[in-house]
């Protein structure tokens, strides 16, 4: 039995449905700090219970959550998300992580988020996106950069963690700038 269905396909991996069978493998890897840093809740304990019932949920605000699945293995890595849609003002937070750690710095993240930016523009009819990214995630940095993203803002000493103060740096991209990044 296929456990995941390839709805939108990018070079190197495919977005899915999320599974509630996966909420054991997003614990884990949301309690490993190189991942729960950058997404800003290291302090936060999930139990599986909670993650099972954010899954089956996740759909409930209107936000659109996918699986990030490996096109070659077929096995999930992370997930992205759409969320805060204002179909009015035609704008979206987005957010992303890779979970696998084998799998960053390896070029999936960039293919998933090409994914999300076209799944956004082109069949969720968006004008502009927008993301909060930790001064210190330098790696996300350079790849919001790569695909056309820029920085708006930012919150100077508005993230601590580890006895630090960090800057939260908003980022955007419109329309017009990803259809000239094709």
């Amino acid at each position: 039995m296929m456990k995941y269905v390839k709805k939108f396909v990018g070079e190197k991996v495919y977005f899915s449905s999320m599974s509630i069978d996966d909420a054991e493998q997003y614990v884990e890897w949301l309690a490993d700090r190189s991942i729960s840093d950058n997404l800003g809740n290291t302090v936060d304990l999930l139990s599986i219970e909670q993650e099972r019932d954010w899954i089956i949920n996740a759909g409930a605000k209107g936000d659109v959550n996918f699986a990030i699945i490996d096109k070659e293995t077929d096995e999930l890595i992370g997930n992205c998300s759409l969320m805060k849609i204002d179909r009015i003002h035609r704008h979206a937070i987005i957010g992303i992580f890779i979970g696998d750690e084998s799998k960053r710095g390896h070029g999936y993240g960039t293919d998933a988020l090409k994914l999300l930016l076209k799944y956004a523009f082109s069949f969720q009819n968006m004008h502009s996106l927008h993301l909060e990214v930790f001064s210190f995630n330098q790696r996300a940095i350079q790849c919001y950069e790569k695909l056309g993203f820029q920085k708006v803002g930012t919150l100077h000493e508005a993230y601590f963690l580890d006895g630090k103060y960090y800057d939260i740096i908003f980022m955007e991209i419109l329309e017009d700038n990803y259809q000239n990044n094709l």
